[in-house]
């Protein structure tokens, strides 16, 4: 089987702005609480797997790496899915956002050691003042804004190591600070509020 998805996306982390992970070099990528946490909202506007029509999901990752780097791993991870979306839509989104079916989730997969049992739920999603607000279930809250210099224009950030493996359209970032995210399960080992993020535009696939 193979799957292509088209989508955005948003990621919060407890870093102050800018997390140095987005340069893609261990060297940079001093945590700044000795350790990292993020969730990831990816919000898919077209595309599929197969024959399931995954258009217009929504999933969540959340991640907790305990340092020194990124790229020491040891990371512990949880997907969750939206319990609006059918049975079939969520059996494919877990194959594709764990990374057991190629593309770019191949990276996380990499980097967490324990995969918790991923949770279905309410994910709630709605657009504020050129960014976005994200309800999801009881663990937690993604807000996300596009940073806008003084012209008006959305600040980004070309060839960053990390755009480069999410394979971002024209390889740019928009900077988007997440102040007012949080996240709470008490599954994961910390719970941290949000301060870094960034956005992207991608077009993924895999088998």
């Amino acid at each position: 089987m193979s799957w292509k998805i088209k989508g955005e996306f948003i990621e919060s982390c407890s870093c102050n702005m800018l997390c140095p992970c987005w340069y893609g070099v261990k060297e940079l990528m001093i945590m700044d609480e000795g350790w990292c946490a993020s969730p990831w909202l990816i919000r898919i506007g077209e595309g599929g797997s197969e024959d399931v029509d995954l258009s217009g999901c929504n999933v969540v990752l959340a991640m907790f790496f305990p340092g020194p780097t990124l790229l020491d791993g040891g990371g512990t991870g949880r997907l969750y899915l939206d319990k609006a979306r059918s049975q079939a839509q969520r059996r494919a989104q877990e194959g594709i956002f764990t990374g057991k079916r190629g593309g770019p989730m191949e990276v996380p997969d990499v980097l967490l050691s324990t995969w918790l049992p991923t949770r279905t739920t309410d994910i709630d999603v709605s657009e504020v003042d050129g960014g976005v607000d994200a309800t999801v279930g009881e663990y937690g809250r993604i807000v996300s804004r596009r940073l806008i210099n003084e012209q008006g224009d959305p600040v980004t950030m070309k060839n960053a190591g990390f755009a480069l493996v999410w394979q971002f359209e024209d390889r740019s970032t928009n900077l988007a600070p997440s102040h007012g995210s949080l996240w709470s399960d008490p599954d994961l080992p910390v719970s941290w509020t949000g301060k870094s993020g960034a956005i992207g535009r991608f077009t993924w696939g895999g088998h």
